[in-house]
């Protein structure tokens, strides 16, 4: 059995106990002989530091300062199992990316693992992993927040202005990102978009273009995930060797993620999509650009203070689509756009619903994609999707 010798003797604080807290207490119980491990769900103020050796922290869990004691899910993994891992990050796609890897390296016949943001909490895999397994690791900007270890390959795919709630500053969300990196040596690999700012890295950098990547044969739409496919193909045929031809076929075969541009279903003769995932004006213009039939677009949620200028310039220049705008960033985008006969406001989910299917012609169809966060109104963008889907009656 591989112990984490660190935590040997030592006095253990998990603060959260949500799914991940919950992980942090069975690995301890598994797999380390720790003197105490103890839980606690309350303020950083009314922790006593001094009573623990490692306070092991929750991601969703705001701290502005890096101190040594803290320690996470994440930083714990990457102490291990690094020269495993594939990390992948960005804005946007970072789900899509992470899932599509880990499909064309199983397609391929390799050991491989999904973990992170987007899979079961990593430590639940670490009795799982030896030399030859492959883990692809997606990591959101909290995982990454404090960590001081990289991954062996990084992946930083894009930047946009997102969770500046928590961050305050896009600087500060930037450098969480960037920690993907930052920690890398001369042996390790980077891969990132040409519209990531400049990093500071010590890695081999392959860089990649959106404006240059070849349209892949995809059951799932856009450009954007032409985009994506392109960094799988790289990291499949440059860092592990996978034949041109065996990536192509098994790009061809993966079939998507649920609330991502999904085809939920058609209903009167009108489509429906499910984009709830879509929390930044670039995903919506993305969305109504990759759906051939679109023509009304749902819009709005938490308003977390981000830039919406590009999707304003975008409604106001493509009047040939039906906006739904809803919540408080609908508002407010809605109260900058040009008011035509294609512009409506509504109080939330279920009206703008109900509106939409009164609206769009058949042969036609509706995408939800909020270029917002869920939180506020629903438990996650899954709920908002899930709710989606049964108002359409799907």
């Amino acid at each position: 059995m591989k112990l984490y010798e660190k935590f040997t003797g030592k006095r253990i604080l998990i603060w959260g106990f949500g799914r991940e807290g919950k992980s942090t207490k069975q690995f301890c119980e598994d797999f380390c002989r720790a003197k105490s491990v103890d839980v606690f769900e309350g303020k950083r103020e009314d922790i006593c530091e001094d009573d623990y050796d490692y306070i092991v922290k929750s991601p969703g869990i705001i701290m502005d300062d890096d101190n040594p004691k803290y320690t996470s899910q994440t930083q714990i993994f990457l102490e291990n199992f690094r020269a495993n891992t594939v990390g992948i990050t960005g804005t946007k796609g970072k789900s899509t990316t992470s899932a599509l890897l880990h499909h064309v390296l199983a397609e391929a016949g390799k050991k491989v693992i999904l973990l992170g943001n987007i899979g079961e909490p990593c430590l639940d895999s670490y009795g799982h992993i030896d030399p030859d397994t492959i883990v692809v690791f997606e990591m959101s900007c909290h995982q990454l927040a404090h960590v001081t270890v990289s991954p062996h390959i990084a992946v930083f795919l894009n930047l946009f202005e997102e969770h500046l709630d928590y961050y305050k500053t896009f600087e500060r969300y930037f450098a969480a990102k960037a920690n993907i990196t930052r920690f890398q040596t001369g042996s390790d690999i980077l891969f990132e978009g040409t519209g990531v700012p400049a990093l500071d890295t010590k890695a081999s950098v392959y860089r990649i273009d959106p404006a240059n990547v070849p349209e892949y044969d995809l059951k799932i739409l856009g450009h954007h995930n032409s985009f994506n496919a392109h960094f799988v193909h790289e990291i499949c045929s440059k860092v592990y060797g996978i034949d041109h031809d065996m990536i192509i076929k098994a790009l061809s075969s993966f079939t998507g993620l649920a609330h991502r541009l999904q085809h939920i279903g058609c209903t009167d003769g009108v489509d429906f999509y499910d984009d709830s995932i879509s929390t930044i004006p670039s995903a919506t213009i993305e969305a109504a650009q990759a759906v051939v039939n679109a023509k009304t677009i749902l819009i709005g949620g938490m308003d977390r203070g981000i830039s919406y200028d590009t999707l304003i310039d975008f409604i106001n220049s493509n009047t040939k689509y039906n906006y739904i705008f809803s919540y408080d960033s609908g508002k407010r985008i809605y109260d900058s756009v040009n008011k035509t006969d294609n512009t409506f406001l509504c109080e939330d989910l279920a009206s703008s619903v109900k509106l939409a299917k009164k609206i769009t012609p058949k042969g036609c169809a509706v995408i939800l994609s909020p270029a917002s966060a869920s939180y506020g109104y629903f438990k996650n963008f899954e709920e908002r999707g899930d709710v989606f889907r049964q108002l359409c009656g799907l």
